[in-house]
């Protein structure tokens, strides 16, 4: 399992219509474990969980990012360092 945190700008004013839609996707490729708006540099992140960084990238690129009001997103991987 390959977990991800996807960083997203949404365009002025659409953070919490963004959120809201995010919460609401059911991916065919991952898991949506958790959705939180939030201040700073970014607008709303997003906890994802895949069984590989394929299915991870397509939940990404093909359901979160098209989301309407998404303008950018940046993607942290989680890694074991032990």
């Amino acid at each position: 399992m390959i977990r991800g945190y996807v960083l997203i700008e949404t365009e002025v004013g659409a953070t919490q219509s963004v959120g809201d839609a995010v919460r609401h996707v059911r991916s065919a490729f991952g898991k949506i474990v958790a959705v939180d708006t939030v201040t700073g540099p970014y607008d709303v992140i997003v906890q994802i969980e895949a069984e590989d960084l394929d299915r991870l990238g397509k939940a990404i690129t093909s359901e979160v990012a098209t989301v309407p009001g998404v303008q950018r997103t940046t993607t942290c991987l989680s890694v074991n360092l032990a």
